[in-house]
């Protein structure tokens, strides 16, 4: 009996210590709301809360990966002093100019002129084009995925890698060590035996955890054939039905002209930090194509200021008419959803659609605690039904599009890799604006009196949801 007595009193004593110490301890090293989800979950559970904060707690780096990246974007920034003459200025909008400063401030990338974009949102067409890219290339072929399937897309995309290299093309793909385990899994040794390079991002093992919290991810999309068209979006390589009952809807931008360049740039970099080998960047001025000033903005952990948050907030705080927002997770922080909620009460017509259906169902749950208060503040939501919408992008008025892989929740402004390529071009805002037309034809307007009705069942459980906010 004293033994019991007296194991329960260390356990109590362990139980409030962890506690004190989390009370101290987390509130420091985090956000206020990662850091409110945190000690609601020590507070219920220390023994199980603190070690989980431990491993999953902060967004850390190893000092290797900080100074690689470091030293990428010094590169960057120096090759890019030569095509002063590509930089692109804004004139009589101020909208775009503070935009380009903050990309370029946050992100290493100057706005650059001379661009060709063409956005596909059929999601067959948008693979065939990629592929017959590659089957037409000529000395170079660098995809870098999330997501890579060993289903009928991955399969077609290691077969025309290998063709490419059979010819004499020097082919190199990096993915995401978890995203894309199954493709790595089917098809990393053969594409080797191939000739070309496979790397893993944020690899597992013993040396991900000394490189890295071991959920970070590389969530970017991107792909260059021969340094003269590249791709960025939301597309993985995989079916559209890679999730059972949800076959995606998805955006990609398809680009020629000096951003290009800046796509493979970013390629380099991600190869090096991986790697420590630093590809060779040409010196040949990126060619002329179009008429559309672009730039990329990449973001991530390994940035100091490329939260992808900061340029969601800054395009909102800067329409003056409309603003679109399509993205398939919303869970985002008090400062996006402030912004939001300013940009509506103002008087800009702000509109958000999301998918009616939803392949994390945690998540889905955690966003419906989120939509009463827009729509209070005038927030217009609509919930497109036919597929599951993972595409991710943005319009500001008539005078900006942001298309990428960047989802509004707190796991892409914090956690994630990401890429967003903004192009400050009517055109392109209006084949946007088709997109979106098409998404609201099928989609189901959220009233908010009937929104109001939920069952009460229901606002709780989406109010549980919402405090594992920093855990989505």
């Amino acid at each position: 009996m004293a033994f019991e007595l007296q194991t329960a009193s260390w356990i109590l004593i362990a139980d409030w210590t962890i506690r004190v110490l989390a009370l101290l301890w987390i509130p420091v090293r985090s956000t206020p709301a990662a850091a409110r989800s945190w000690l609601l979950l020590v507070g219920f559970v220390p023994l199980l809360g603190l070690p989980l904060y431990l491993v999953f707690g902060q967004p850390w780096l190893s000092k290797q990966r900080l100074e690689r990246q470091a030293n990428a974007s010094r590169v960057i920034i120096e090759r890019q002093q030569p095509l002063a003459d590509l930089r692109w200025i804004p004139h009589d909008d101020a909208i775009a100019d503070d935009i380009t400063h903050l990309g370029e401030r946050m992100a290493d990338f100057m706005p650059m002129s001379g661009n060709a974009v063409a956005l596909l949102d059929d999601y067959d067409a948008s693979l065939k084009s990629l592929l017959d890219d590659i089957a037409s290339a000529r000395f170079e072929v660098h995809l870098l995925y999330y997501l890579m399937f060993d289903d009928a897309v991955g399969h077609a995309v290691a077969d025309a890698l290998r063709a490419a290299a059979a010819r004499g093309v020097h082919c190199r793909i990096l993915l995401d060590n978890v995203g894309a385990k199954r493709g790595l899994r089917a098809f990393a040794k053969p594409l080797r035996a191939a000739g070309v390079e496979v790397q893993a991002m944020l690899a597992g093992g013993l040396p991900w955890r000394r490189s890295a919290r071991m959920d970070l991810r590389n969530h970017r999309k991107l792909a260059v054939i021969d340094r003269h068209i590249g791709y960025t979006g939301s597309q993985n390589l995989a079916d559209a039905t890679f999730v059972p009952g949800h076959p995606n809807r998805e955006v990609v931008a398809r680009v020629q002209g000096p951003v290009v360049s800046q796509l493979g740039a970013l390629f380099a970099s991600d190869w090096y930090i991986e790697t420590g080998i630093a590809l060779a960047i040409p010196e040949q001025p990126p060619e002329i194509a179009g008429g559309t000033p672009a730039q990329l903005v990449p973001s991530g952990p390994a940035y100091p200021f490329a939260n992808a948050r900061n340029m969601v907030i800054a395009l909102a705080q800067r329409a003056r008419k409309r603003l679109v927002l399509v993205t398939p997770y919303f869970v985002p922080d008090d400062a996006t959803l402030d912004a939001l909620e300013i940009a509506a009460l103002s008087g800009v017509k702000v509109q958000l659609i999301l998918s009616k259906s939803n392949n994390q169902q945690l998540t889905a749950w955690a966003q419906e605690s989120y939509l009463d208060t827009l729509l209070t503040a005038g927030v217009r939501i609509a919930l497109y039904r036919p597929h599951f919408l993972h595409a991710k992008h943005m319009s500001v008025d008539d005078e900006i599009a942001l298309v990428g892989s960047i989802n509004l929740d707190i796991r892409s402004f914090a956690l994630n890799a990401e890429l967003g390529l903004l192009c400050y071009d009517r055109e392109v805002v209006a084949q946007l604006r088709r997109i979106e037309a098409e998404y609201l034809a099928d989609a189901e307007v959220v009233d908010a009196d009937q929104w109001r009705k939920r069952p009460a069942w229901q606002r709780s459980l989406s109010g549980i949801a919402r405090l594992t906010d920093s855990f989505l």
